[in-house]
Order: C-alpha cells, then sequence, then structure tokens
C-alpha cells in the first residue's frame, strides 16, 4: 500500500479518484455536526411510515406486519403525461421505527430481499420500463426525511447515466467485476459462501462498500433460495459493522446495480467520527475525487469491529 499521492482507476465507471495517505493525519476545524440520537420509539405516532398512520399524502397506512409497498405520495416520476414515464414506491422494511437492516431479525432482512425481487420482476414487466433501482437513504445526512427504516425503487423509461456507463464496460468485458474481486483479498471486510463485501480499491468515499455476487447473474431473479438468504445475511452483518464503527446509526445512500453482475453500492459520508463527514467540495466537483484514507486502511477498520 503507497504512502504517496496516487490515482486509482474505477474500471466500472472509468473515472479516476486521486489518493492522499499523508493527509490522515491534518488537523480538523470546520463543520462539527450534531449526532443524531441513538435510539427511537419501537412506534411513533407522529411517522408517516408506522402502521396505521396517516401519511403525509392523507392516505392511511394499513396495520402491516411484514414489509409494506406503496406509491411514492410525491413521485419524482410519473405513469402518465409527456415527458419521462416511471414511477416511485417506497418500501417499508418493518412496522418497527427503530430498527434498521442491520437490527432486524435475519429472517426480515431476507423478506426484505424477497420483496425487492418481487418488485423488480413486477415493475419490469412494464415494456415502457427500462431500469429499475433500487435504493435506500440513511440517516438526515444523506437527505432521509424520516428514521423509519425503508427504502425507495424508481423506476424509469431510460437507463440512467451511472448504469449505462457501467453496462458499457460489462458490454465489453462481461467478466470485468469478477476479475476485480480476485484482487480485492486484502480489501475484503465480509464474506459468505455466495457474496462478498470489499472496499474497493477505487473507493471515492471513505467507508465506501460494493457488495458483489461470486456467481456472475445480472440480477436478482436469477439468485436461488440459498443466495437470497445470503444476500441478506451480508447486507446485516455489513451494517452492523458500520453502525459500530462509530457507535451510531451510520448514515449511507444504497443502491442496487442490476445488469450484467448483480452488486450493491454502499457510499456512507461519515470520516473521522459521528459528527465528521467527507465533503465532496473544490477539487471534487471541479476536477475529480479525492480521499485521504485509503481503501485499504478503511477496510481494516471495518474488519476490527
Amino acid at each position: 500500500m503507497s504512502v504517496h499521492p496516487h490515482r486509482r482507476y474505477n474500471p466500472l465507471n472509468g473515472e479516476w479518484v486521486l489518493v492522499s495517505p499523508q493527509r490522515t493525519d491534518r488537523p480538523w476545524q470546520g463543520q462539527v455536526e450534531s449526532a443524531a440520537p441513538s435510539s427511537l420509539p419501537r412506534y411513533d405516532p407522529g411517522c408517516y411510515l408506522c402502521p396505521g398512520n396517516e401519511r403525509a399524502g392523507g392516505e392511511r397506512n394499513p396495520g402491516y406486519e411484514g414489509t409494506f409497498v406503496f406509491t411514492n405520495d410525491y413521485p419524482a416520476l410519473v405513469p402518465s403525461g409527456d415527458g419521462e414515464y416511471g414511477t416511485c414506491r417506497v418500501v417499508c422494511y418493518s412496522p418497527r421505527h427503530d430498527l434498521g437492516l442491520g437490527d432486524l431479525p435475519l429472517r426480515d432482512v431476507e423478506r426484505v430481499v424477497r420483496v425487492w425481487t418481487e418488485q423488480y420482476a413486477e415493475l419490469l414487466d412494464d415494456p415502457r420500463i427500462g431500469h429499475v433501482q433500487i435504493f435506500e437513504n440513511r440517516g438526515e445526512m444523506m437527505g432521509a426525511s424520516n428514521p423509519h427504516p425503508h427504502g425507495q425503487i424508481w423506476a424509469t423509461e431510460h437507463v440512467p447515466m451511472h448504469v449505462a456507463r457501467e453496462q458499457e464496460r460489462f458490454a465489453a468485458e462481461p467478466s470485468l467485476l469478477a476479475d476485480q474481486l480476485a484482487d480485492e483479498r486484502e480489501r475484503v471486510v465480509e464474506a459468505n459462501e455466495h457474496f462478498v463485501a470489499v472496499v474497493p480499491y477505487w473507493a471515492v468515499w471513505p467507508f465506501e462498500t460494493l457488495v458483489a455476487s461470486r456467481r456472475v447473474v445480472p440480477s436478482l431473479l436469477e439468485l436461488d433460495g440459498d443466495e437470497r438468504a445470503a444476500l441478506a445475511s451480508i447486507l446485516k452483518a455489513l451494517v452492523q459493522r458500520y453502525d459500530r464503527l462509530f457507535d451510531t446509526r451510520f448514515p449511507y445512500s444504497m443502491g442496487l446495480h442490476q445488469s450484467a453482475h448483480l452488486h450493491v453500492h454502499f457510499y456512507p459520508p461519515l470520516l473521522r467520527s459521528a459528527t465528521v463527514r467527507k465533503f465532496m467540495v473544490g477539487y471534487e466537483l471541479l476536477a475529480e475525487p479525492q480521499r485521504d484514507l485509503t481503501p485499504e486502511q478503511a477496510a481494516e477498520r471495518l474488519r476490527a469491529v
């Protein structure tokens, strides 16, 4: 591992990141965020995602006991009219207001994966849908408007830019990600028989991770029962590691890419503690991404918890 400034190439999108290990000890006198409360109630009468409560759009949630899926009351896309065709759905992971993917019993995380699979298949049945993006924004830092454990699914007519860029590279080299994973041994954070989680060589965010299937399958639809259970297990374990790293409900944006080789991106903003995050400003906005903590150091710290 180099201790000198160097650049790393991301073969999934063709972009570069500047790595500056010598800057990890620099002093910090910038913005410090207030940490979010570490405990939440099992049920919040004011939460528009809890069972039985009225949502912001006026509809009332059923008294659901597992997962609950509904069309977003304020969607970015609509399946009618002119312009970009699509739809946006919300997936409540659990009726429990206080439990995320790392806290839920494994059987409940498996149910979430099953619902993702069902929703993915259902939405792709629409011939006008070209892409289905499953994702979660967790925490106020990542713009989540509600702490209730939930994710979103946006189905779009066109393939979005970042996904299209990956698809172009997979089309040229179908074994691209599988070949990369073979070189990620020192950056492995969590692994089981069917999936592996790594801090990729080209990671931009301080504790960014990528979860990929060991068997090259394009989407959730091709996974068998054991593989879906393994995906649920590694997602739960990884989020537990995040939450223990700074002893906080770790914020992140997480999303599945399903085109050539099923994988999941985790982009968390925290850098030094529960209150100090990485900002993409200046050089990052005008030139290219830059990081101080190396991916190898990040993987080592995640393994240690």
